[in-house]
């Protein structure tokens, strides 16, 4: 290895230059918590990741249409993946005492119940896709303030936001309503549950939340950024027998607390975003008018609207984007949804064995030159924004005699591409600005494939950066700037990233016309999957022959 001094002196640019004295190295560590894997990074302080560590855990299906993920595989991927990433870098010859501090980026709308007087979990996490609460949902659409509720919060009622899911287990889980009613029921997004147990659970009882994953629950008020009483009594939550997380700025240095224990031990976190969030302001996404577009499980697309919400009118969320520090105003986006985008490869993989590797699928794309008259409408949870259809399933049309395992490859990446553009239009319409560029990140941006055809349907430049880990640079950007000695601004940190190399632009290049018909075709199939979900009451309303 040599000498580690002489390597650090050789690495200028992991020195920076703060207030005009020039520092020492320092590092700012960042946990990704995914819905397949948890990641965690190590970032110096040019914004480069100098060492990291993933690993994937299991997601429980136990019902059509649950989704679940074990609370402890979260927390114990996270500790597992702290560990492995320092043994790196302290192998590299750094030490613990370079890294400042650690920030938290995290999957959204899932929740975690535990109990607050053992600290463990009451059931599995119900994951953000799960849509055991359609019938539920379409039962609260009745409620005469039904209406009133995006104004209040920014979203529509679906099965996506945290709030339904608590309701149903409240209704349904026998365990988690015995806590409740004896007032010891704790309840979390994912940040809130791995902040209560990296703080060492019961040992500290650091129950805390940031504004844009408190956003997502539809108990917060999107203007005041605290609990709404008509939120939560729409719910019919009683706040005596919960516990809420405290809810506190996306960069603060006390909310959070430390670390407990492992390698880490003793380091403050002090930064806090939902993942698409953090992959805004890890794209630099700061001014008014700036998009990203993140290719992950799902495919989520932040439009910054700048310091005041705008409730959108054509199908989008209001969402909080981030709040840097409690002197600072909030900044908020309109939000696009998709609950299927790498998930769909994964389903090519996984359950029809197309191929073993996610790059397969697009070469295997790449094998026929259209999607052959197929389209694919992926809706394996329903279909989030703009359409907010609930009892949609997954459909494919267009099959013949034909049809070859490429075009279906080519149509699943597609589908992703279709409702992008459906976003874009939408949001054009509640902004009145078309979007010039879109900067993308996450595992599908990978596929050169994927984003010119992105570029193609949506008929806007699409921008790759060459550092493709933004989501965990969102939220390390969020932890440094809330401690001294690190980036002191948003200026500099954006400064930083354009003097980056390895970005790639994909330009529009199909004909017009082609596109057009091609997106009608994506929108007749919308229409024909409809339907397919049917509700309890009109199984019942059937058997009874009133159907």
């Amino acid at each position: 290895m040599g000498d580690p001094r002489e390597s650090k002196r050789a690495r200028t640019d992991g020195y920076a230059t703060v207030q005009g004295d020039v520092q020492e190295e320092w590092f700012i560590g960042s946990i990704d918590q995914g819905t397949t894997s948890s990641r965690f990074f190590i970032f110096n302080s040019q914004a480069d990741p100098v060492a990291s560590h993933q690993i994937e855990f299991e997601n429980h299906y136990p019902e059509s249409g649950w989704h679940e993920h074990d609370p402890n595989d979260l927390y114990n991927s996270v500790t597992t993946c702290i560990e492995e990433a320092m043994k790196k870098f302290i192998a590299k010859g750094y030490s613990k005492s370079q890294i400042k501090a650690v920030g938290l980026t995290n999957q959204r709308e899932t929740i975690v119940c535990w109990d607050k007087n053992t600290g463990e979990p009451l059931c599995n996490a119900v994951v953000w896709p799960d849509t055991r609460t359609k019938d539920l949902v379409r039962e609260l659409k009745t409620h005469p303030n039904y209406g009133k509720l995006p104004n209040l919060c920014g979203l529509p009622l679906s099965t996506y936001p945290s709030s339904v899911k608590l309701v149903w287990l409240l209704r349904n889980h026998e365990v988690v309503r015995k806590a409740y009613d004896e007032a010891r029921l704790a309840f979390g997004t994912v940040d809130s549950w791995l902040v209560y147990k990296l703080n060492g659970g019961t040992k500290n009882n650091v129950h805390a939340t940031d504004t844009s994953n408190a956003s997502r629950t539809m108990f917060m008020n999107l203007h005041t950024l605290q609990y709404d009483d008509e939120l939560i009594a729409f719910f019919g939550i009683d706040r005596t027998k919960v516990a809420l997380p405290t809810i506190a700025s996306s960069s603060c240095p006390s909310k959070y607390g430390s670390i407990y224990e492992g390698p880490l031990a003793g380091i403050k976190i002090s930064g806090c975003l939902g993942d698409q969030s953090s992959a805004l302001v890890g794209q630099c996404g700061f001014q008014p008018g700036q998009a990203k577009n993140t290719y992950g499980t799902g495919c989520f697309l932040l439009y910054n609207v700048g310091s005041r919400p705008v409730i959108s009118q054509y199908g989008l969320l209001a969402t909080v984007a981030y709040h840097f520090g409690k002197d600072s105003q909030p900044v908020y986006a309109l939000e696009g949804s998709i609950a299927v985008a790498g998930s769909g490869v994964k389903f090519l993989m996984n359950n029809l064995g197309f191929a073993y590797e996610s790059d397969k699928i697009t070469d295997l794309a790449r094998s026929v030159k259209d999607n052959g008259g197929v389209v694919f409408v992926t809706a394996f949870s329903g279909l989030f924004a703009p359409y907010w259809i609930d009892d949609a399933k997954g459909t494919l049309f267009g099959i013949t005699q034909h049809t070859q395992r490429g075009h279906i490859a080519r149509a699943t990446l597609e589908a992703t591409c279709f409702q992008t553009r459906a976003i874009l239009e939408a949001m054009e319409k509640d902004s009145g600005h078309k979007l010039e560029a879109l900067a993308v990140d996450g595992g599908m941006s990978n596929s050169d494939l994927t984003m010119q055809t992105q570029a193609d349907i949506s008929g806007v430049r699409v921008e790759r950066p060459g550092m493709r880990e933004t989501t965990a640079l969102g939220a390390a950007i969020a932890a440094a700037l809330a401690v001294p000695g690190c980036w002191t601004s948003l200026d500099q940190v954006t400064e930083i990233m354009r003097k980056k190399d390895g970005r790639r632009v994909f330009t529009p290049e199909m004909d017009q016309k082609h596109v057009r018909r091609m997106y009608d075709s994506w929108e007749r199939a919308v229409n024909m999957s409809r339907g397919w979900v049917k509700t309890e009451l009109e199984d019942e309303a059937v058997e009874m022959g009133e159907a």
